[in-house]
């Protein structure tokens, strides 16, 4: 059985505690990120200076230098490069961080859980973090050197393009973390078909309106309005949708074993 219920205060106080350690966690690597953030920026640059290119041999996927001039990037105001390196280092500390969230999320929900639940803390960060850095690594990898070659030569013969670093940072920034989101997906499906809130028949019978609800999330997530790379992020969260039916499926086998497995208390079948 659970824990006792917690009154409202202690709720508000537990809140408190891990928005703390949270914020804490994020600062420290801010602070570590800070020193780094030249590197990062250069990193952050790859998909504007280089295409993606697909082989057959390993490593199947690599990233070739752009032909044709060098695009950079200019700065605006005094202080834009500043804010630019300031927020490189905030969002690379949050990304750093994520396993640490992830855990203070789980302490939070803990003392609702029965024992039998709470083993599974340990393979929930995992997971989830995986998922999280898998979303961002796809997102750097995949989708920004489509996006940038789509964005920048479709309908630009005549135009030269001069790039603000600041839109540039925050339009790379938007898209790692709203991939990484994404791809919680599955956890999140997995978690409600456990709760019992929604069943994997019921998802798959609506797997429609899951399509349609792919593109409008892609719609509210991506940094630009063209539709090209709202198409970018529906794909895989239609992809993602189907891995977690999948997921809900293979784990509700398991918890129905589980539970049949048990013996009623007194040890009388």
């Amino acid at each position: 059985m659970p824990e006792d219920k917690m009154p409202f205060t202690g709720h508000l106080s537990e809140i408190r505690k891990r928005l703390t350690v949270s914020v804490v966690a994020i600062l420290v690597f801010f602070v570590a990120a800070f020193s780094f953030s030249e590197d990062i920026f250069r990193v952050l640059t790859l998909p504007m200076r280089s295409d993606l290119k697909f082989m057959v041999a390993y490593p199947f996927v690599t990233l070739v230098q752009k032909a044709g001039p060098e695009r950079s990037l200019v700065f605006l105001a005094p202080a834009e490069a500043l804010w630019v390196h300031l927020k490189i280092a905030l969002i690379t500390g949050i990304i750093v961080a994520v396993p640490v969230l992830f855990h203070q999320f789980w302490k939070f929900l803990s003392p609702g859980l029965v024992e039998r639940e709470k083993k599974y803390a340990l393979p929930f960060i995992f997971v989830s973090s995986g998922l999280f850095f898998l979303g961002a690594m796809f997102c750097f990898v995949i989708v920004l050197p489509f996006a940038m070659k789509f964005l920048l030569t479709y309908k630009t013969e005549s135009l030269i393009p001069m790039i603000s670093v600041e839109k540039y940072i925050d339009f790379c920034l938007k898209f790692v973390l709203a991939f990484g989101v994404v791809f919680e997906l599955p956890l999140v499906i997995v978690f409600l078909t456990r709760m019992g809130i929604v069943t994997p028949q019921t998802l798959a019978k609506n797997r429609k309106y899951a399509v349609l609800l792919a593109f409008v999330a892609a719609a509210i997530l991506t940094p630009t309005p063209d539709a090209f790379n709202q198409t970018l992020m529906a794909l895989p969260i239609i992809v993602l949708y189907e891995c977690g039916v999948l997921a809900s499926r293979i784990f509700l086998k398991g918890k129905s074993h589980d539970d049949k497995g048990e013996k009623p208390e007194g040890g009388s079948v």
